[in-house]
């Protein structure tokens, strides 16, 4: 599948032309819910998922048989700057851990019954120093989201993308603070575990990173600030709109470069849902940012896709559900 953008300004009006969810099926799926054998309203928020996933797939009637999970790999030149507890082999390690199935992500991916893919983008070449240069030119950034939008399966009917990176909550972090403002400090977390002084450091790339660079446009924040994996994560959102597939949102790093789209275009997030909220500290400061209320509230901090992929056991349930069970008037059921 090609992808229809060559630049950020074409990929712009591809975020502009993406479908709407079909409001034939809303309305069916909606009106189906109120005739399932349960009082109103008992399913609580399964409920309300049920009928946004119904509204995605363009039936009033879903089923969940085809998730994806990808996991796009990337490595930062920020790295130099001492942001890590992890030297950036391990993006290369984890890739290889990926592809064996050694991984969390691989586990996840398998219970839930998701055929999972890894892209590593050229890790051999990690991206600019985002304290002294943009981390991407603009080719480089298109050839992220391209790989992202073409690495979504169309035949898929749930999305979840997950990411691996050392350095990228830095990268996650600096997109935040530069799309929605605060202090540095409210960004920069512990990430894998740096300790109080690698802290510090982070949180002074952070400021200075964003003092860089032209702020003023979401996709160039991308650009700036952000790595090879988080904007192939953006691509594939975007191609999933495209699709009109259902995703559900990681952690802190995928919901930054999400951020970017909602930001490029409002209501470009709507097709996705929280997966969970991590213990990533700035994350619920995007996520209210975005109007999304999490799923799961774990503690998770891993990435990879994981807590994502741990809530596709919560929307299957909705959807097998709202999908499988019984009206009053097939069950025989007094409706009340």
């Amino acid at each position: 599948m090609t992808a229809p953008f060559s630049t950020l300004a074409t990929f712009r009006e591809t975020l502009a032309a993406a479908p709407d969810p079909d409001s034939a099926a809303i309305t069916g799926a909606t009106a189906r819910n109120g005739q399932l054998t349960k009082p109103p309203g008992a399913l609580g928020r399964l409920e309300d998922l049920a009928i946004w996933y119904a509204g995605w797939r363009g039936t009033d009637q879903p089923q969940i048989t085809a998730p994806q999970v990808i996991v796009f790999a990337g490595n930062h030149g920020v790295c130099a700057q001492g942001i890590s507890a992890f030297p950036a082999e391990v993006t290369v390690q984890m890739v290889a851990n990926f592809q064996h199935g050694g991984a969390a992500i691989n586990q996840l991916s398998k219970a839930f019954g998701a055929k999972m893919d890894v892209h590593a983008l050229d890790l051999d070449n990690p991206t600019a120093d985002f304290t002294q240069s943009p981390a991407m030119t603009e080719t480089e950034v298109i050839s992220a989201l391209t790989t992202g939008w073409t690495a979504v399966d169309p035949a898929s009917d749930l999305l979840v993308v997950g990411e691996m990176g050392i350095g990228n909550t830095t990268s996650a972090a600096a997109i935040g603070h530069a799309l929605l403002g605060g202090a540095a400090g409210d960004w920069a977390g512990r990430g894998t575990g740096v300790d109080d002084a690698g802290l510090a450091r982070k949180t002074d790339v952070v400021a200075r990173a964003v003092a860089l660079h032209d702020t003023t446009d979401p996709l160039e924040v991308l650009r700036c600030l952000g790595g090879r994996e988080l904007a192939a994560m953006a691509g594939a959102i975007a191609a999933a709109r495209h699709h009109k597939i259902p995703v559900i949102l990681d952690g802190f790093i995928c919901t930054a470069a999400a951020a970017t789209l909602a930001q490029a275009h409002p209501g470009a997030l709507d097709h996705c849902v929280a997966g969970h909220l991590s213990a990533e500290g700035a994350h619920q400061r995007l996520l209210d940012a975005l109007g999304k209320d999490p799923l799961l509230q774990l503690g998770l901090r891993l990435g990879e896709g994981s807590g994502a992929a741990l809530a596709i056991g919560v929307l299957k349930g909705a959807v097998a559900c709202h999908s499988g069970m019984a009206t009053f008037a097939e069950a025989g059921v007094a409706a009340g």
